[in-house]
C-alpha cells in the first residue's frame, strides 16, 4: 500500500476494487419501499490511516467489518461523520450536492476529536466512487435520493486516555426518501441538554446525537416528533433540533438562530439562508427566545416554522408545545416561505432549475469510467 503522496492522478491508479465486489453490485436490487436509511446500496469505499499517512483505498462490497475490541472510537467515541447526497431524478444526469463543503466540515469536526485530516481527494475518491459504483441504484422519483455517509473513527487498539495513531474513512450509501415527510410537531427540551458550552455541540460526532436519544424517546411517548433544544447554559434561546436547523417567519423576516459553539453549521441551513437572500426575503441570525417565540406565536406574528437538513431537506413545523401538554400551533401546517424555500432548493438539487450558486457537482466522468471498468 502506498502512502496518499504517491498517488496518481486517476482513480484507476490510486484506488483498487475488492475482487467480489462486481458481483456484490449485480446480485443487489432496490426494494419497492425504501424508507430513510434502512437500505443500504452494495458498494462501499475504505481508506485507513497508519505510520503518519493515509493509504490507498479501497471499494468493497457492503457488508460488516473487523474491529478490535480495543479499539479507541468503541471507548472514547473518537469518531466523526457526514451526510449528503447524489441525485438523479428523472433523465438528470447524476450529482451531488455541495460535496466540498462536507469536506471541510467533516475536517473541522475531526480536528475537533483528533482525528488526522482527510486530504480532499481521498474524500472525493470516496464519495465520487461509491456513487458511481452505486448510480444503477439511486432513485429516480422526486424527494429520493442516494444518502451518503462518510466517517472517521479510531481505530488503533489501545485503552490509554490518547488520540488514536490508526483510523479508518469510510463511505457508505443509502437510497433513501426523506427523512421526515409532511409536517412536525416539536417537544421544548426545557431539561436536558444536547450538548455542553464549549464542548462538542458545533462537530458532527455520533455523541452529539447519542445524547439525543432520551428526549427522542420522551417525545414519542407525549406524541411530539422531534426535540426542540435550548441553550446548554440557560435553557432560555433557540438553539436546533436533534438533527436539523431552525427558523422561524416572524413579522415577515426569516429568522434563525445564530451560530455558536453548540450549534452546527448546517449546510442546507447555509443554503437556505443564500435562497432566501436572493429572493428578496430579509434574514437575520439572531438569538432567538423561547418564550419570546411563543408569544409571537400566540400574538399572530410568528406566521410559519421549519427546520431544514441533508436529510430532512425543508421540513414544516406544525406547532410546538411543552411536556405539560401546552401546546402552540402555527398558523399552517406549511406555509408559504417555507414551500417555497423547499421548492427552489429541490428543484436546483433535482436539476429542473439552473444552478446559480454553483452547488450541483455532476458525476466526474473518471469515476464513471472506474465503475464501468469493474462492471
Amino acid at each position: 500500500m502506498h502512502q496518499i503522496s504517491a498517488f496518481g492522478d486517476s482513480p484507476l491508479q490510486r484506488i483498487s476494487l475488492h475482487e467480489n465486489l462486481a458481483e456484490a453490485v449485480a446480485a443487489f436490487s432496490l426494494p419497492d419501499i425504501l424508507g430513510f436509511g434502512s437500505v443500504f446500496a452494495p458498494a462501499m469505499f475504505r481508506a485507513d490511516y497508519r505510520d503518519g499517512g493515509w493509504q490507498c483505498g479501497q471499494f468493497q462490497p457492503y457488508g460488516p467489518i473487523s474491529i478490535d475490541p480495543g479499539a479507541k472510537v468503541l471507548h472514547y467515541a473518537q469518531e466523526a461523520f457526514e451526510g449528503q447526497k447524489a441525485y438523479r431524478v428523472g433523465e438528470q444526469p447524476t450529482a451531488l450536492f455541495r460535496p466540498s463543503m462536507n469536506w471541510r466540515r467533516l475536517n473541522a469536526s475531526a480536528a475537533r476529536l483528533c482525528l488526522p485530516p482527510l486530504p480532499e481527494s481521498l474524500f472525493l475518491d470516496g464519495v465520487f466512487g461509491v456513487t458511481a459504483l452505486n448510480q444503477a441504484f439511486i432513485p429516480r422519483s422526486s424527494g429520493q435520493s442516494l444518502y451518503l455517509r462518510p466517517f472517521l473513527f479510531g481505530t488503533e487498539s489501545n485503552l490509554g486516555m490518547a488520540a488514536s495513531r490508526e483510523v479508518s474513512f469510510m463511505v457508505i450509501a443509502s437510497p433513501s426518501q426523506a427523512y421526515h415527510a409532511g409536517s412536525m410537531s416539536l417537544l421544548i427540551e426545557r431539561g436536558e441538554s444536547r450538548v455542553a458550552g464549549g464542548g462538542i455541540g458545533a462537530a458532527k460526532v455520533g455523541g452529539n446525537y447519542a445524547c439525543a436519544l432520551q428526549s427522542a424517546a420522551r417525545c414519542a411517548e407525549l406524541g411530539y416528533d422531534l426535540t426542540l433544544w435550548l441553550d446548554p447554559r440557560q435553557r432560555r434561546t433557540i438553539e436546533e433540533l436533534s438533527g436539523m436547523n431552525f427558523f422561524a417567519v416572524v413579522d415577515g423576516r426569516l429568522l434563525t438562530p445564530v451560530l455558536t459553539d453548540s450549534i452546527l453549521a448546517g449546510i442546507t441551513r447555509d443554503s437556505v439562508i443564500r435562497l432566501a437572500r436572493s429572493a428578496g426575503l430579509e434574514v437575520e441570525e439572531t438569538s432567538i427566545a423561547i418564550d419570546e417565540l411563543l408569544g409571537w406565536i400566540d400574538a399572530g406574528r410568528c406566521s410559519e416554522c421549519f427546520a431544514c437538513g441533508t436529510a430532512a431537506i425543508v421540513a414544516p413545523i406544525r406547532e410546538l408545545g411543552e411536556a405539560d401538554g401546552t401546546r402552540y400551533a402555527l398558523p399552517q401546517a406549511e406555509g408559504e416561505i417555507t414551500a417555497l424555500l423547499r421548492e427552489e432548493l429541490l428543484d436546483i438539487q433535482e436539476g429542473r432549475a439552473a444552478d446559480p450558486f454553483g452547488w450541483m457537482v455532476p458525476l466526474p466522468a473518471e469515476y464513471q469510467a472506474l465503475a464501468d471498468a469493474h462492471q
